[in-house]
């Protein structure tokens, strides 16, 4: 028997990115550790990785051959034909929809999939451009209220590193399942309480990282900018503004305190359903540490005023001057890495004219043709929509058409992919080469194949390589090896990005050699080159209403408003088909008054759809307040239906069309 260790890197949707220690035994992944590669991650990873790796990569889900659709869309019955002839199928219906419509009735229908930079969208992104396909923006999906509540006030420039919250006084994890989708964190947040430091947790639900808090503060799903209003306030009244900082590199204080000063702790106690005297504790924390680090989550913009809530809790470090060496914001680090997108995905092959659509629409479009050209070929990849997006019911309406072309590219038999007329196998990231920056540190890595790809499958790349080709694009951008498209990605001075040894991680450092912080050699690139707590780009993007944070208040007839957290098992839908069915969690007080017994089939509903899930009873949620974790299959309720069926996909967040998950509002009865 050979057995091997090999380097890798984890690829799935978390900040950590972590380097992995790969068991190889006769060309099988049996075993998957952490490594020591990227000082960060220190050699440890999650259970979820630790434990599934075998199963995802060789388990029966896997698709290892390009398959034909035998049966009704959705019904998962295909028959397995050759690439060739997946290619020429492929060539001749996406042909024959643009000779009737134009090439912007193609679309792709894709999200973040891998994390690598080829796999997640290099050639593929040359293919669509080529093409004249309609393009896509994914950021309302997750992550684009963050970033441009980020970049809005502080500019395209990192926050702080993530090691800062090991030295910090007080660390403040707000809207962040840690434990879950941040462990590494957690590891530096757990080293300075060992040392005396305090932890602030901001959640509606009692996660174990607030378990762990010696504050957990739970608003009410939506209020967080209240929150960070009423703190400002009671900062301001205790005297604990940096005035000469705020005087140098802070702009729009007086409009933002004008919005904030009405908001005492009383009041915004009342709206948070929080107790008034959390509110002043935490203030008066916020105040007496040094360093403070902050941790905002993607919890927080998920929901109407997802970007007004970022915008305002970010502010508070700014005007505490509390930015710099060792105290600083764990946001932006994306932008720590030297990209080089147009180089990589080369959007000067589109032509003229094409057109972009928010990725939250597709479902619609589909369901109703409510555009002209109508969408009539769409390729699905590092994407299960079916599953994740909102107004579930609506994307598998428009899925189920027979007279739309669907091409699946993926490696496992999702619950999307049985809607495809054509699936071609995808290569997992343990079978092809790739570089691997962080959404949630400063390092960068690089990955070899530590195994063959399974069966016929193939990276993105080259599926997007041979598709090229069969379409007759003859450009040299078509022919460009995975090396030079990693060569292309980013630009750094002292190395090819393609020679990063994969036992190693590159640190993103300043000009002075230094670990990038933000107000230490980093500052901010916005057009004042100040902090805007104002902010007349944001104004420009997204409407007036982005001006400065605001409140908007939902009312509807649906008491309960259901959040949707990660789970400890399964990361978004990747690895779903290995878990348990999930549960919904009520407070005592709303199950009582709807006299429901705990572990019964309860009935989660509202007029988009409806699930059913076993009910835990718990004061880990607040009154009025449900949740059921994220990413489930449909096989988990016997409505064939998850919780993104009751999410409403028209319903945004003030930044970016923002998708609203965590503020969907239902109703729950006996099943």
């Amino acid at each position: 028997m050979s057995v091997i260790q090999r380097a890798s890197v984890c690829t799935f949707d978390c900040p950590d990115t972590c380097s992995l220690s790969v068991t190889v035994e006769d060309g099988r992944i049996t075993k998957v550790r952490g490594s020591e590669a990227a000082p960060f991650t220190a050699g440890v990873i999650c259970n979820k990785v630790a434990r599934d790796m075998s199963e995802f990569v060789h388990g029966p889900r896997r698709i290892r051959h390009p398959l034909r659709r035998a049966g009704a869309k959705g019904s998962g019955s295909f028959e397995r034909i050759s690439w060739d002839a997946a290619l020429d199928e492929i060539h001749a219906r996406v042909n024959a929809v643009m000779d009737r419509w134009g090439p912007q009735a193609v679309t792709p229908l894709n999200y973040a999939g891998p994390h690598g930079m080829l796999a997640g969208e290099s050639m593929s992104a040359r293919f669509f451009y080529k093409l004249g396909a309609t393009q896509l923006y994914r950021r309302s999906m997750c992550g684009g209220v963050r970033s441009e509540a980020w970049a809005g006030t502080f500019g395209a420039v990192p926050g702080c590193p993530p090691e800062l919250a090991a030295d910090a006084a007080l660390n403040v994890v707000w809207g962040n399942n840690a434990t879950v989708t941040n462990l590494h964190l957690v590891r530096r947040i757990r080293q300075s309480k060992r040392n005396g430091g305090r932890l602030i947790v901001v959640d509606p639900l009692r996660t174990k990282i607030a378990e762990q808090a010696d504050l957990h503060l739970a608003p009410l799903p939506g209020t967080d900018v209240l929150l960070a209003w009423a703190l400002a306030a009671e900062l301001e009244r205790i005297g604990a503004f940096d005035q000469a900082f705020i005087a140098q590199h802070v702009l729009g204080f007086d409009d933002f305190m004008a919005l904030a000063r009405p908001w005492s702790t009383a009041r915004a106690a009342a709206a948070c359903q929080l107790q008034d005297e959390q509110i002043v504790t935490c203030a008066r924390w916020l105040a007496e540490a040094d360093p403070l680090v902050f941790a905002p989550g993607n919890g927080l913009e998920r929901g109407r005023n997802g970007g007004s809530s970022i915008r305002a809790l970010i502010a508070l470090p700014a005007l505490l001057g509390k930015l710099g060496k060792r105290s600083g914001i764990v946001l932006g680090a994306s932008n720590a890495f030297p990209k080089t997108m147009a180089r990589l995905q080369r959007p000067d092959l589109a032509p003229d004219g094409m057109r972009t659509l928010n990725l939250l629409d597709i479902g619609r479009y589909l369901a109703n043709d409510s555009i002209d050209p109508p969408l009539r070929a769409v390729f699905i990849y590092n994407h299960n929509p079916v599953v994740v997006h909102p107004d579930q019911n609506r994307m598998r309406r428009g899925l189920a058409r027979e007279d739309v072309f669907s091409v699946g590219i993926d490696v496992a038999m999702t619950e999307s992919m049985a809607y495809c007329d054509i699936i071609l196998p995808a290569a997992t990231h343990f079978e092809y080469a790739d570089l691997y920056p962080s959404y949630g540190h400063h390092w960068l890595q690089r990955a070899e194949p530590v195994i063959p790809p399974v069966g016929e499958s193939l990276p993105n790349t080259e599926i997007f390589r041979r598709l090229a080709a069969r379409f007759g694009f003859d450009d040299p951008a078509f022919v460009a090896s995975d090396t030079e498209l990693m060569d292309a990605a980013v630009d750094l001075e002292d190395v090819r990005a393609s020679e990063i040894a994969t036992d190693t991680a590159l640190q993103m450092k300043g000009k002075d050699g230094r670990p990038l912080a933000l107000f230490d050699n980093v500052f901010p690139a916005t057009p004042s080159g100040r902090i805007e707590l104002r902010s007349e780009s944001l104004a420009q993007r997204w409407g007036q209403t982005a001006l400065l944070p605001t409140w908007r208040v939902r009312t509807s007839d649906h008491p309960l408003m259901l959040i949707s957290p990660a789970s400890d098992r399964q990361i978004s839908s990747t690895l779903g088909f290995t878990t348990a069915k999930p549960r919904l969690m009520m407070h005592p007080d709303d199950a009582a008054a709807r006299n429901l017994a705990d572990d019964a089939d309860v009935r989660v509903c509202n007029e988009r759809g409806e699930v059913i899930l076993a009910l835990e009873i718990t004061d880990a949620v607040p009154p009025g307040v449900v949740a059921s974790e994220k990413g489930a299959w449909l096989a988990t309720s016997r409505t064939g239906q998850t919780i993104s069926a009751l999410v409403s996909a028209d319903m945004r967040a003030d930044l970016a069309d923002g998708a609203c998950f965590n503020d969907t509002l239902v109703e729950v009865t006996q099943a």
